[in-house]
Parts: C-alpha cells; structure tokens; sequence
C-alpha cells in the first residue's frame, strides 16, 4: 500500500478505535444518573463498568489468535458489527440486568476492534515506519481516555439529550467506519487449510481470568481478604489458569503461545505493559473522580482539568514515533517513559484535597508523557521480534495483559481508595463531633448534594486526602515496569513486514531450544 492508501485505510481504523476505547470512559461520570433511572443497586453500579472489562480483557488473545487464521479485514467488520449492535442494544436497556449483560457483549467488541486494529496496521506497516504512525494511534487512545468523560458528562447535562446518548452516540461513527474500511482497507488474506481453534485453552483463560477479576472486583467489600470465597474464587482462577497453561502447551493451535511469551523480549514488554496498563485506565478514572469528589469540580470542568495528561500522552507518542522511525531504535524510549511515568506518579502520591492544580498538571503531564512514549512502543518492541504469521497472537497477548493490568489496577485501586476514604470520613466525623453519618452507607457519600455543609466538605477532605494513597501503590507497580524495561535488549527495527527467512530459522530453534 502506498502512503495515500495507509493514510485512507488509518483514517478508518483510528475511527473505529476511538469510538471502542471512548465508549469505555464515556458511561464513567453519567453512570450515577443511569443507575438511579433504571433503579438499580450499588452492586450492579459496580457490574455495569465490571461486564464490559471482563468481556473485553478475556477476548482480547482470542480474537488476536483468530487474526493470524482468517481474514483479518473480514474479522474487523464483524468485530463491528458486534460492537454497534450491543450499543444500541444498551442505549434501549430498560433496567440495569439488560444493561449489564449488554455491556459484557459491548466489551466483546471492544477487545476485538482494540487488538485487530492494532494486528492490521502491524500487516500493511514494517517496524521502523510503524513508529511515525504509531503517534496517531497513541494521540487517539489519548484523547479517548480523557474525553471519555468529558463527552459523558456534557451528554447527560444535556436535557434535550440524556443518557441514552452516551451509547447511541457511538453508533454513526461506527458506520461510517464500517464503510470506509470497506473502500479503503487492503490486506493479504491469510488462508490455512490446517486451522485448528484452541476451544478449551480459550474456555479455560476466559474463565480463569473472569474468576480472578470477579474476586478483585469484590474482595474487602463483599467479603474479606481472609475467607472462604477468597480461597474458592483465587484458588479457582489459578487452578484453571494452570489448566489453561497445560492446554496451551499441548495444543498445535494455542491462543496464546507459550512460545512467544517465552522469549525474553516479549517476557520483559508484558511485564512493562501491566504497569502502563495501570496509569492508562487508573489514572483517568481516579483523577476524574478526583476532581469532581475531592475537589467539587462539575464533571465538564473535571474532564477538563484531565487534558494535561492527554496532551502529555499526544506530544510524547508523536514526536518518539517519529525519531523512532528515524533512528530504528525504540528501548531508550521505552526506558525513558517508564522512569517519567514513576516520577509522575510519585509526584501525584502526595497531592491531597488542597494541592495546586498546577502541581497535579505537572505530574499529569509526566504521567501522559511517560504512556505516551512506552505504551505502543511496547507493542511495536513485540511485534518487531515475530514473524508475520505470529503477528496477532503477539499482538494479542501484550494487549491482553496491558488490560488485564489496567483493569485489575482499576480494582485494586478502588478498594484502597475506599478504605482510606472509610478511615477519613470517620476520622473526620469524629473530629467535627459527629457520631452518626448522614444517609448511612458507603454509596451516600458520593451524593454530596444530598449532605449537609460540614459532611459534605468532611467528605470531600476525605477522597482529596485518600487519591494520593493510590498514585502511592501506583509509584511501586511502575517501578516493577522501569525495571522490565532495563532488562529488555537493545531493538533495532526491521525495514520488513515479515521477517527474514533465516531469522524465523533461528526463533524457531530457540524455542524448542
């Protein structure tokens, strides 16, 4: 393809990519009104945002296996079309059980679009030109993740609208996607007559992974650290995660090959993902709250108070895209955003209800621009290292740990959030003389008009002073992503697509090896 036909075939894929990773972030802010519209409970609050990260975590290595055995154009347009059913099918939910069960198929096409899109670029693009694209695929996660909410909010103030738009809306871009990518995008059709599917290794990694983020979700809430349905639920997600090793050591067709994820280079970029996995969907959804909560921002002026972070993440993936592409090499990259992003963290662990705003712009800037350099060059360090026909099932497995990262991050985070957010009240409480909190219940400090004055801002002091714990926690996991990425070798990018003959003769051996 030339550079005209990349451009017209990217501008397809960078739309349908948008449109998955926003559809994300865009329900975060609105959620409180549509959970209240469908009457439903705090638990299904929890489970709305759960389905479609549970769904879209544990698909995401299938659907990167599946593109390295069919079609992969024809596997994005029924990613597609999976995607812009189940929005519609959630914009029309009438209570909060359609809703959840909506979403978990809304997250199927989410994981699809977010990795095949990913696969193709990889397919019509060589390593060392894929970095100056890479900008624009980074710039697009970037302003999705923050204008998520941003885009949430101002659709449910808006009365002429409401919340049901904040589904519908991805509709029409979606078809206009379809369409493009149909006119414009051309790759090389991979036909197999040998396909085999790894059924059981996908049942049993789904399934694990779903039981691992279900006890996340609810452990130190629902039941403590220290009982019988932590060792039922952990005890069971590692038992049949084991039992999905076992298969996908045996099977010809695994989903995720042990072979890839064996390799040093692949090993150490996974291990990194994690870690930026964390910041990239943590750091949006409790600076947000942040802001609205801690700080008494309205949801439109807390998303904009998030646009240092995406401008961070804009600038640093466009302009080391481009000297990546220059140079052909991308580990001092790598390296470098995994140090800005701890500093930027560690920056944001002492903030608390009445830090500057210029301080935390500073540090959301690190932390955009410590993502923005090491989180496609991630991929791109992966994806140099295999051959064409491995593609997606690399592609697949970085994108599937980087999620399962930001979304057992997400979680974790929550529960610690509210524990010091518990402490802090009641401290708080204790201290203005208060015995008995207003309303009652973890769920009625978020609705802090229904307080009176000096809860409300006791409340407030107490999820200001809490988010610096966090980014705390945060700092220590991106010190294990600085360490992986030290340890990864020098990476010189190939001029190819696929690579060289001799090349895949010496992976080959090495991992029988």
């Amino acid at each position: 393809m030339s550079h005209r036909q990349i451009l017209e075939a990217l501008s397809g894929l960078l739309l349908v990519l948008f449109v998955a990773m926003i559809s994300s972030t865009i329900v975060s802010v609105a959620l409180p009104q549509i959970i209240g519209a469908l009457n439903g409970t705090q638990s299904q609050y929890t489970w709305v945002v759960t389905a479609s990260l549970l769904a879209s975590t544990a698909s995401t290595p299938i659907w990167g296996k599946l593109a390295d055995l069919f079609s992969k154009k024809l596997l994005l347009q029924v990613s597609i079309v999976i995607f812009m059913v189940s929005s519609l099918a959630c914009g029309f939910a009438q209570n909060t059980a359609q809703l959840i069960a909506f979403r978990a198929v809304q997250g199927l096409g989410m994981g699809a679009l977010q990795v095949l899109v990913q696969v193709i670029i990889a397919a019509m693009i060589s390593p060392k030109e894929r970095g100056r694209y890479n900008g624009y695929l980074g710039g697009v996660m970037a302003v999705a993740t923050v204008a998520g909410p941003l885009l949430g909010g101002l659709i449910a103030d808006t009365s002429w609208l409401g919340w049901r738009w904040c589904f519908f809306v991805a509709v029409p871009f979606t078809v206009v996607a379809f369409a493009l990518l149909h006119k414009t995008l051309r790759v090389v059709t991979v036909r197999r007559a040998d396909v085999r599917i790894d059924y059981a290794g996908a049942a049993l990694i789904a399934a694990g992974v779903s039981v691992l983020l279900i006890w996340v979700t609810f452990v130190g809430n629902s039941f403590d650290w220290l009982s019988w349905q932590t060792a039922a639920m952990a005890g069971g997600g590692v038992l049949l995660l084991v039992l999905a090793t076992l298969v996908e050591s045996r099977v010809a067709e695994p989903v995720v090959p042990l072979r890839i994820i064996r390799r040093r280079t692949p090993a150490l970029a996974i291990l990194a993902s994690l870690a930026v996995g964390m910041a990239m969907f943590g750091g949006a959804v409790f600076l947000g709250q942040y802001f609205q909560i801690g700080r008494g921002y309205s949801p439109t002026e807390a998303g904009l108070l998030t646009i240092p972070m995406m401008l961070g993440v804009l600038v640093s993936s466009t302009v080391s895209g481009r000297m990546i592409s220059r140079s052909g090499r991308v580990k001092p990259y790598i390296v470098t955003g995994t140090i800005v992003l701890t500093i930027g963290f560690l920056v944001l662990s002492t903030m608390d209800h009445q830090t500057s705003l210029l301080v935390i712009a500073a540090a959301m800037v690190l932390v955009g621009a410590g993502v923005g350099m090491s989180m496609q060059n991630l991929v791109l360090a992966i994806q140099n290292t295999v051959p064409l026909s491995e593609l997606g099932a690399a592609s697949g497995a970085v994108t599937f740990f980087r999620s399962l990262g930001g979304t057992v991050g997400v979680s974790v985070l929550g529960a610690v959030l509210a524990n010091q957010v518990a402490t802090g009240i009641a401290e708080g409480l204790a201290r203005a003389g208060i015995t008995t909190p207003a309303g009652g219940g973890g769920r009625s400090t978020l609705n802090l008009q229904a307080l009176p004055e000096p809860i409300r801002e006791i409340v407030r002091a107490a999820y200001g002073d809490a988010t610096g714990h966090i980014f705390l926690v945060s700092t220590a996991v991106a010190l294990v992503g600085v360490v992986a990425a030290l340890f990864l070798k020098p990476i010189r990018l190939r001029d190819s697509v696929d690579l060289p003959v001799d090349v895949k003769t010496d992976e080959r051996t090495a991992a029988v090896g």
